[in-house]
């Protein structure tokens, strides 16, 4: 059945973080006014105790759980047991008292590295079994996928009201731009907005430049949150994403263009590349929530460059 999220009680997950911050502000642009925003240093997600004292508190009538231990390849390599551990218990604690407290609906964010290593591209919402994630984000995907059966079994259980979405690489402003843990986005405008104001001859990315990736700006991103929040009643996963996919050594050319670096782009093949290709078929998501992207890519990643250079003028002054 749809669900008005302006009439409802909204918990959300992880609304500090990145993506929740802008989710929080499309909850209140649709006129939504009871939304319940936890903090980490309130309430620890893998605690038992907390989750119950948070959904004690809150008394949603909706949750949207974005809450999640992530990060980019580096810290994928480096912690892959805080990684599972971590996204395993607040995922299936989350969900299990957001059942106990009968929540209308129960919105899990998944994501695309839950897909298998050599997934056909585009991505179809039916191959997200067919095989391991890529290695490096094995841990994390893996995770991911058991949140989708826990809210399956629940919906064939208890008549449980659990949708899962699976999220593109997102970027735009309010990214984490922290070299130890940062995506490939926030991590190359970064170094090269760095490159470029030092007027260093060369930069240099990981991998070698031919895997491929999708982004969703994060605005995009919400949007289509709220709507399969309200619209979207299956057990059956969708994508979310923009339906392109770009070379990072396209990417990096692209980044570099914007934020006027003038010097060499090269890359260690050395270093891992990840995935080799990622872009999802999204006609789930057109035809079953009526989302589709709409801010361009290269805009996007302008809009993002110019948040970043404001940020950093203002943590100089």
């Amino acid at each position: 059945m749809p669900v008005a999220l302006a009439d409802r009680a909204v918990l959300v997950t992880g609304a500090g973080g990145f993506l929740g911050r802008h989710v929080v502000a499309a909850l209140r642009a649709a006129g939504c006014r009871r939304i319940v925003e936890p903090r980490q240093k309130e309430f620890d997600l893998t605690l038992e105790a907390d989750v119950e004292r948070l959904f004690a508190a809150a008394r949603p009538d909706v949750v949207l759980h974005l809450a999640a231990c992530v990060g980019g390849i580096e810290f994928n390599r480096r912690c892959p047991g805080e990684i599972f551990y971590r996204n395993v218990m607040l995922n299936t604690l989350v969900m299990e008292h957001a059942r106990r407290a009968g929540v209308a609906r129960f919105v899990g964010i998944g994501s695309v590295c839950a897909y298998p290593e050599h997934t056909p591209v585009p991505f179809r919402e039916a191959e997200l079994w067919n095989g391991y994630p890529e290695p490096t984000n094995g841990a994390y995907g893996l995770a991911k996928r058991a949140m989708l059966a826990q809210g399956q079994a629940y919906r064939a259980q208890y008549g449980f009201d659990a949708i899962h979405l699976l999220l593109m690489n997102l970027y735009g402003p309010g990214d984490n731009f922290d070299p130890a843990t940062s995506h490939v986005v926030p991590a190359l405008i970064r170094r090269f907005l760095e490159a470029a104001e030092a007027g260093a001859p060369e930069v240099v990315v990981w991998g070698d430049g031919l895997a491929t990736r999708e982004f969703l700006y994060v605005e995009d991103a919400a949007r289509g949150i709220l709507l399969a929040a309200e619209r979207y009643d299956s057990s059956e996963p969708v994508n979310l994403g923009a339906g392109f996919e770009i070379a990072i050594r396209e990417l990096a050319g692209l980044i570099a263009e914007l934020t006027g670096f003038r010097g060499a782009v090269t890359f260690d093949a050395s270093r891992p590349s990840g995935q080799r290709r990622r872009m999802a078929d999204v006609s789930r998501a057109r035809r079953e929530v009526g989302f589709e992207a709409r801010v361009g890519f290269r805009e996007g990643l302008a809009r993002t460059i110019e948040w970043y250079r404001r940020e950093r003028r203002g943590a100089s002054r």
